[in-house]
């Protein structure tokens, strides 16, 4: 559980500051410094109506006019009294900022586990709760603007004992209104509280994942709506023309909602890099996180994991699990669905998105030109739509979404997340790469890499077809990774890359053989019998393993006791003895680097770790 709260926090933090919350930052700013008049540099008054402060303005006077009467009545006496000075009465708080935060965290987080189900059960539709806010938002912007607006959002307070409150109802609501469009980049947290909110799926453990992700989303807010206010409280600007400061904020809450219903928000975000996409996916992605978080997967289609995120070289990773739950179909003939079936003998490329996600949008331009530029050549796209958001189920403002992207290939609506869960995903975006004979062999979680990912459509169009003819890559020139030297390669189940030829099974030992014909650079394979692990390969009868390499010298680490017998484009050039724990041990030795063909013959029980090169 302790894990679980940490992830949510880390994850919440890492989302409060990404590109995708830009928007609402200046009204969180703004709103912490525009309170009430009094609030934003009017004295504050004591309990008998004196105003505190000003160096002897107002309450000199009426502290005048209190001695004279005294004075006047203490001389039929025989004495002047002499009053005490009244204490002074404390500036209330500004409390604005957390009244902000605060609604913000509670209609995010309610609202994301609850709000389809609310929406469901109350037969809306599915885009309410993103109109309600945009409203929220204009009430609360013309409240700043015209104070009778403002009192009228306050009377819902107006029973909560403490004054202070009652007067922070206005802010509370703006929090809300924020929270329902707060639509954050999502990594897998995101997703997996989203998923669950989806399916109404809501376990102890994602409530505590989605007020441990809200409170940590709402601690970088709450810095900044509190830097707002001490702007407000220090500056003699602000204080002396609070009035207009409310009057903007007002006008920038309404320009904010108009920006949002038009989608233009979102060009402004696509033109920023997710500057935070690195760390997200180092904390929300790694083992510890997918431990965690693995209640969203059961054990079908389990093969895929043994594919690694934005791999350097193709794999299997099982046949592609179909298009199941889909609730309909677009930019088809007809709207028919599509069967992956049928495109057999084409390579596919299968987009996980939603439309209104900053991410997938700056990554839709990279689809466009891969879809002109290898239509011709057997590339495919499908876009799965898998929605984050209640709204993001309506057809039409997909329709219009994908529309305003150039999204022109087949886009199936996931809007039950059956095809997302089909294909164990956690991210948006996320790009699976599958084979003509319906294998998936590549995928790629999240931004980046597209230059990684085209080569892979490009080698597997050439596979699919050998003759096919070629454009120009889209992207940046993209070298060979031969072209200075082989990189490291793990003999591992998990992270071997390039291997070709028998497929592998884990753990036991398999009879695998070479593949007919020359083996291509920076490609490995294995013949005779290995046991293929986690951290190592395993030589059995007749073990034998070809690798083509360039570089001027190639080493393997090995562990056990035999012999390993080195050949160099089929000339017997050493013979290796190995003993003891695992040691790295020189396979060739050139003065220059080269292109050859390794081949190893290695005796039963040496197990052989990581190939490097140098």
């Amino acid at each position: 559980m302790v894990t679980l709260i940490l992830i949510g926090l880390l994850g919440g933090l890492i989302t409060a500051v990404s590109p995708c919350i830009l928007p609402v930052l200046p009204v969180v700013f703004l709103a912490g410094g525009t309170g009430k008049g009094e609030d934003a540099g009017k004295p504050a008054r004591s309990p008998g109506g004196t105003e505190v402060g000003g160096g002897g303005g107002a309450a000199g006077r009426q502290g005048g006019r209190a001695a004279d009467e005294r004075g006047s009545g203490g001389a039929a006496d025989g004495a002047v009294a002499t009053a005490p000075p009244a204490a002074p009465a404390r500036v209330p708080r500004n409390r604005r900022p957390y009244a902000v935060v605060a609604g913000l965290v509670v209609s995010f987080a309610f609202f994301t586990l609850l709000g389809v189900t609310i929406i469901s059960a109350l037969g809306l539709p599915q885009d309410i709760l993103r109109y309600v806010g945009l409203g929220l938002l204009v009430l609360i912007g013309l409240g700043l603007i015209f104070p009778p607006v403002e009192r009228l959002l306050e009377k819902p307070f107006a029973r909560l004992p403490q004054r202070q409150v009652n007067k922070e109802g206005g802010a509370f609501a703006l929090g809300l209104g924020l929270g329902l469009l707060y639509v954050p980049c999502a990594g897998p947290v995101l997703a997996a509280i989203t998923i669950a909110g989806a399916r109404g799926e809501i376990s102890s453990d994602i409530v505590v994942l989605t007020l441990s992700f809200a409170v940590g989303t709402a601690v970088p807010l709450l810095v900044f709506a509190l830097a707002g206010r001490r702007v407000a409280e220090r500056v003699a600007a602000f204080r002396r023309r609070a009035r207009g400061l409310r009057i903007a904020a007002g006008c920038l809450m309404i320009v904010l909602a108009v920006g949002l219903a038009l989608d233009v928000t979102a060009a402004i975000q696509r033109s920023l890099p997710d500057y935070t996409s690195g760390v997200q996916k180092k904390i929300e992605d790694s083992d510890a996180a997918r431990q965690q978080l693995s209640g969203l997967y059961d054990n079908s289609n389990k093969e895929l994991s043994r594919c690694e995120d934005g791999a350097d070289e193709l794999r299997s990773c099982g046949k592609a699990p179909a298009l199941e739950g889909i609730d309909s179909w677009f930019n088809t003939p007809g709207d028919r669905p599509v069967d992956l079936k049928s495109l057999r003998g084409k390579v596919t490329l299968v987009d996980f998105w939603t439309y209104s996600c900053i991410n997938c949008q700056r990554a839709v331009p990279h689809l466009r030109d891969w879809e002109r530029a290898y239509r011709d050549a057997g590339l495919r796209i499908i876009g799965v739509h898998s929605p984050e958001f209640a709204f993001e189920k309506k057809r039409s403002n997909v329709v219009a979404g994908a529309e305003k992207l150039g999204v022109d290939w087949p886009v199936a609506l996931d809007n039950d997340l059956t095809t997302w869960d089909n294909y164990r995903n956690r991210f948006w975006p996320a790009k699976y790469l599958i084979d003509a004979e319906g294998t998936v062999r590549y995928f790629k979680f999240g931004e980046g890499e597209y230059d990684k990912t085209e080569k892979m459509i490009r080698e597997l169009l050439r596979q699919a077809d050998p003759t096919v003819t070629l454009p120009e890559p889209t992207g940046r020139a993209m070298d060979d990774l031969a072209a200075d030297r082989t990189p490291e390669t793990y003999l591992s189940n998990l992270r071997i890359r390039g291997y070709v030829g028998t497929p592998l099974v884990d753990d036991r030992p398999t009879a695998y053989r070479f593949p007919k014909g020359s083996l291509p650079l920076n490609k490995l394979s294995l013949d005779g019998t290995w046991t293929a692990g986690y951290e190592q390969f395993t030589a059995g009868k007749d073990a034998r393993l070809a690798f083509t390499y360039r570089a001027k010298n190639a080493n393997l680490v090995l562990a056990g006791t035999g012999k390993v017998t080195v050949l160099v484009n089929g000339e017997a050039t050493k013979t290796i003895s190995v003993t003891g724990s695992p040691t790295l041990y020189r396979l060739t030795d050139d003065k220059d680097a080269r292109t050859a063909r390794l081949e190893l013959r290695v005796d039963e029980g040496l197990q052989a770790y990581v190939f490097t090169f140098g």
